[in-house]
């Protein structure tokens, strides 16, 4: 991989300090003393001169070897000449003529030569200026190259992504073998494009078909296309697929793509800006470079809504493949990368660990098995069991617990039934996810408790009973706090504003509304203007609107309402339990169960 030295203040003050040095150094070994006529005089008569020139009104000699200051001095002097100088000089045997030594040559390297130093200097400071800057248009700089021999990813080390990976052993088989797919006329696709959301392996993806397939790996991120210097990106294009064609067969991979290749402006917010002119290139450049070459370009994006639609059709990015969140499967396989490099109990039950991180991808994994390994560390302890990982579980999903926060014992009370209200209501509805654990231990940023459910396995599709359930469950500590205090508090902000999500959604995307019906009433998120960040108005008039507002209020009403009564009907499980969980600060959602089976 090409290095490149980073360019340094030290360079100026070294050019600074040669350029005096040298101007400094040629006049001292050049210079001319100008003395007085008195001082001149006073040498002729210490026979200290070794040789004169006069004219008319000037006078120049030389000292003997010695006698000046520096030992080889020379005199200048600018006064009148004395009638009697000649007669005075040869008394002294002091050699004269009547002509002045020509001082051009002395004149002309006392400034030619330190400004050939300066531009010298400077010409080496531009040199190393360009390699730590990479040039005004050396893209080929700009790109991170990761040749055959520094790539060490491989598919082995992708896990999660079975589908993902089939997709793209056919890029591998045709880097490798070009002419297998050739032979019968077929062409590879020019452009893969990987869509999925942040963190599933997109780019580690692309690195193992590099790895696989043993050719140059081009690295770079859309946002460095784009420069300050207008028609900068564009040249970086050419000169990025220029050498692409020299280095294939190849990968050329380009995360983020959605920083270059969003849609271009139309309408009263369009300009013809600095993107746009790179945008275009790379649609020439990618219409123009020969399939057969061997060279494959690989992009990344987790949006790629925003994109121009020019990218996205056939014979540019033909082949696009979804990277999604793996399954419970998909996760196990993932910890088991992960942990190749951890200490780790005999026995450790994975899938119960893939069991609890619904939703997690695989950098959020990485995540957990770090934390996982920290906190085995903290307590000392040889290798990391799954109460790390339980623990590891919850700090990500919950924040760092916060022993330390100092709650008065009325808050905490409070915190208590609420948690409690949740935990009551979700053990006693159907469809409701499972209560691992309730706590009133303060977490994250602004958590004062929580009661963490953890899915027993993936879901794609909710029923309507379970969005209720859901929804009540949210609303259960809040009804908490209002039936055992007849008060309620500001901690529930947050468990209103998501039942709230779900009861919207439930009226105006799921059709799930009675008065309603099976309509579609959610705008799609789309601008009047692409980029100008202005939404379109909605496709409905007030009327609809007013009861899209009372649909949702009747779904929040009734589901309170509901979460009220079961724990009204289990009011004694409540106090039994908030009486536990104030003295434990936590218990487990297999103790709550308890108390619910005993009071029947």
């Amino acid at each position: 991989m090409e290095k490149h030295h980073k360019f340094s203040l030290w360079y100026v003050v070294l050019g600074i300090w040669a350029v005096i040095f040298v101007h400094n150094l040629l006049f001292s070994a050049l210079a001319v003393k100008i003395i007085p006529y008195s001082e001149f005089l006073r040498l002729l008569n210490a026979n200290k001169l070794a040789e004169v020139a006069v004219t008319e009104n000037q006078i120049q000699g030389k000292t003997v070897e010695g006698a000046g200051p520096d030992g080889k001095a020379e005199i200048f002097s600018t006064v009148r000449v004395d009638p009697e100088l000649s007669k005075m000089l040869a008394d002294h045997n002091v050699t004269f003529k009547g002509e002045i030594e020509s001082r051009w040559l002395h004149d002309i390297l006392s400034w030619v030569l330190p400004v050939l130093v300066f531009v010298g200097v400077w010409a080496f400071m531009m040199r190393r200026m360009a390699g730590a800057q990479q040039g005004f248009m050396a893209f080929g700089k700009k790109a991170r190259i990761y040749m055959q021999d520094e790539l060490s990813v491989t598919f082995e080390d992708v896990a999660g992504v079975d589908e993902s990976k089939t997709e793209l052993v056919e890029v591998v088989e045709f880097l490798r073998d070009p002419g297998r797919f050739t032979r019968l006329g077929g062409k590879m696709p020019r452009g893969v494009l990987l869509v999925g959301p942040p963190g599933t392996g997109k780019t580690l993806l692309a690195k193992a078909v590099a790895g696989e397939s043993k050719v140059p790996f081009f690295s770079l991120s859309g946002s460095e296309f784009v420069e300050l210097f207008v028609g900068m990106g564009a040249a970086r294009v050419r000169d990025l697929f220029t050498q692409a064609k020299e280095k294939a067969p190849c990968i050329i991979f380009i995360d983020e793509l959605d920083a270059l290749g969003k849609a271009r402006g139309v309408g009263a917010f369009s300009g013809h800006d600095e993107r746009e002119q790179t945008l275009n290139q790379l649609l020439v450049e990618m219409d123009g470079f020969d399939p057969t070459v061997g060279v494959i370009l690989i992009a990344a994006t987790n949006r790629p809504e925003i994109l121009d639609p020019a990218l996205l059709r056939p014979g540019r990015f033909d082949r696009q493949i979804l990277v999604d969140r793996p399954d419970k499967t998909g996760r196990e396989a993932i910890l088991k990368v992960h942990l190749k490099g951890v200490v780790v109990e005999d026995g450790l039950d994975l899938e119960r660990i893939a069991a609890m991180t619904p939703g997690m991808v695989g950098a959020d994994l990485a995540n957990l098995v770090n934390e996982a390994a920290l906190l085995g560390v903290r307590r000392g302890k040889d290798a990391v069991g799954m109460a790390e990982f339980e623990e590891a579980v919850e700090r990500v999903l919950a924040g760092l617990e916060k022993r330390n926060r100092l709650i008065n014992p009325d808050e905490k009370k409070i915190v208590a039934y609420h948690e409690l209200g949740h935990a009551i209501v979700a053990l006693s509805l159907p469809g409701a996810d499972p209560v691992q654990k309730i706590s009133i231990i303060p977490r994250g940023i602004a958590a004062l408790g929580y009661t963490l459910q953890v899915p027993t396995e993936d879901r794609f599709l909710m029923r309507r009973t379970e969005l209720l359930s859901r929804i009540a469950t949210l609303l259960g500590g809040r009804a908490a706090e209002e039936m055992v205090f007849g008060d309620v508090s500001t901690g529930a902000h947050n468990d209103l504003a998501r039942a709230t999500d779900i009861a919207r959604s439930m009226v105006k995307q799921y059709g799930m509304s009675e008065k309603l019906g099976q309509v579609y009433l959610e705008n799609e998120r789309r601008q009047m203007f692409i980029g100008s960040g202005l939404e379109a108005p909605p496709e409905y008039g007030a009327g609809t609107a007013e009861v899209i507002d009372s649909e949702i209020k009747a779904i929040l009403d009734e589901r309170y309402q509901k979460a009220r009564e079961i724990l009204a009907g289990r009011r004694d499980v409540l106090e039994k339990a908030a009486v536990l969980l104030l003295e434990k600060e936590k218990i487990d959602g297999s103790e709550l169960a308890a108390l619910m089976e005993e009071a029947g």
